[in-house]
């Protein structure tokens, strides 16, 4: 990358803004945290496989419980797509 900062447009799901929706502050500051993580190292998370090629999972706790957060980086350019966030039970389920 060039010395500047090139600038990473995020996109986020209506389902993933749901269940931000539903976080209490201190919590969706740790949400936040993570994100910049995914955006400093794409590929921090699992890339899952078959039907689900598209989709990045990275795995966190907040509060003693594991949250995935699910992602897609679009035609490989600088936009990153915030697809879900849950616990693993609820993780795959359609909404």
């Amino acid at each position: 990358m060039s010395e500047e900062q090139r600038e990473i447009e995020v996109f986020e799901a209506r389902r993933f803004t749901k269940a931000l929706s539903r976080l209490p502050t201190k919590q969706l500051n740790i949400v936040e945290d993570e994100i910049e993580k995914i955006i400093a190292n794409p590929k921090i998370g699992q890339q899952k496989t078959s039907d689900l090629s598209h989709l990045g999972v990275h795995k966190f706790k907040v509060s003693k419980q594991e949250l995935l957060l699910g992602y897609s980086w679009i035609n490989n350019e600088l936009r990153l797509c915030l697809l879900s966030l849950g616990s693993h039970e609820n993780f795959y389920t359609s909404e």
